[in-house]
């Protein structure tokens, strides 16, 4: 039966892609109630999905969990993609309630990519009869700190490359597709 460690050490596996993308979305430049979307959502989804991996059981867990990472790499990529053709364009006033909403599409389409992953691994926990609701709430605490620094980090970041923000945002984000695709996360 893994230990505490065990399972932070998961924990931090699984959220650092969720550290890469909150860098991404933190470049696009962030304020309070960004941190709190993100921090909510990406946490949400890291501690939601295990639980969902185990009520889903052995074969559809395994199954996806083998083609978790392409489905979220390429979600990624897509959603990345997608942020940077948003922003070579000019909003007008009537559209930016409209670029709001599409914002927080985009954010939750963005965390369930980035979780996708924590299927399989709310499997392998219950082999290992570790408690899921506590691994569920320690995998979003730690989530939900990843994404809080690689926001920051990205703000910092972004606050140098303003005019390209947008661009090096969708960058980031089909950057980490591209490495949960190919297994680099987790």
């Amino acid at each position: 039966m893994p230990g505490i460690l065990s399972l932070l050490l998961v924990s931090v596996s699984v959220g650092l892609s969720n550290f890469a993308g909150a860098i991404g979305i933190g470049l696009s430049g962030i304020d309070a109630r960004t941190r709190i979307r993100v921090g909510v959502a990406f946490g949400l989804f890291e501690a939601i999905m295990p639980i969902v991996g185990l009520l889903l059981g052995q074969a559809v867990a395994g199954f996806f969990g083998h083609y978790a990472r392409y489905v979220g790499g390429a979600i990624l990529a897509v959603t990345g993609a997608y942020t940077i053709w948003q922003g070579r364009r000019t909003v007008t006033e009537p559209e930016k309630d409209e670029a709001r909403e599409q914002r927080t599409r985009q954010l939750i389409v963005t965390a369930l990519a980035l979780s996708i992953d924590n299927l399989a691994v709310g499997f392998a926990l219950a082999i290992y009869h570790v408690q899921i609701v506590l691994a569920a709430l320690i995998m979003g605490s730690i989530s939900v700190g990843m994404s809080l620094i690689g926001l920051e980090l990205g703000n910092r970041l972004g606050a140098h490359v303003e005019a390209w923000s947008e661009e090096l945002s969708g960058g980031v984000l089909i950057a980490v597709g591209i490495a949960l695709a190919a297994g680099l996360f987790g």
